[in-house]
């Protein structure tokens, strides 16, 4: 009988193998700061914590703007340029949904204040616990989203923080408290306009400070994709492998 010649075709099988190993590991901090292809996922505005001082808007009325302040900044990519603000080579992958239950769900009677010390009482222990309630089955790699600490019509601002997050933990790796100036007509556009700013700071300011930081800490892997079990069968006690 011929014998085929198994040896060129498991070379094959464990490169694809590793090729796809290198693909789905993860990058830590240092290497989304250092390696700009690095892949960001854009998961949008969490108003779900904030207070809104001065305000006039009823409940329902802000509540049904949350989710088109979230789809106007995914639309209008040239505005509100996450990609650029994060100097990434490629586009980042928008993924809204997790953010857009949570502010669905969102008590927004209790988000309304006349009071301007009623804002910015989030504290940075309560972001990294506030981020696990986020629906991000299935999903790997770092992870971007704001969420709203306060917003002053007396003011006109919000601050918020911008957090970087490892999708598969859920664990916070950066995260900081900015400000933006609101503007525009009606709610959605005034407070969108917020969100612009902050962009805006992080492309000329906040960015470079991150990347310092990053590079001078020590190294963090983020959590890597789920793999494939490729390990061959044990064989049964008393009989050989085939």
């Amino acid at each position: 009988m011929m014998h085929v010649r198994k040896q060129p075709f498991l070379l094959l099988t464990l490169f694809v193998l590793c090729s796809a190993s290198i693909t789905s590991y993860a990058q830590s901090l240092k290497e989304f700061f250092a390696n700009t292809a690095t892949p960001l996922t854009y998961l949008g505005v969490d108003f779900s914590l904030t207070k809104i001082q001065g305000e006039t808007a009823t409940p329902t009325e802000i509540k049904e703007k949350f989710e088109p302040i979230n789809a106007v900044i995914i639309t209008e990519v040239k505005k509100y340029d996450v990609t650029g603000a994060f100097k990434r080579t490629a586009p980042v992958t928008n993924y809204t949904e997790a953010i857009n239950k949570v502010n669905d769900d969102a008590n927004v009677s209790k988000m309304k204040t006349d009071n301007v010390s009623d804002l910015g009482t989030l504290t940075p222990a309560e972001i990294a616990k506030h981020v696990k309630v986020y629906n991000l089955s299935g999903k790997s790699g770092i992870g971007l989203v704001f969420i709203m600490d306060g917003m002053s019509k007396t003011n006109k601002e919000a601050a918020m923080y911008a957090v970087l997050l490892d999708l598969g933990t859920k664990k916070v790796l950066n995260s900081e408290k900015i400000t933006g100036k609101a503007q525009g007509f009606g709610f959605r556009n005034y407070w969108a306009y917020t969100v612009y700013k902050v962009l805006h700071t992080i492309s000329t300011d906040k960015y470079k400070d991150w990347a310092n930081a990053a590079a001078a800490a020590p190294e963090e892997k983020v959590a890597e994709a789920p793999k494939a079990d490729t390990a061959k069968p044990k064989a049964k006690k008393g009989k050989k492998a085939v």
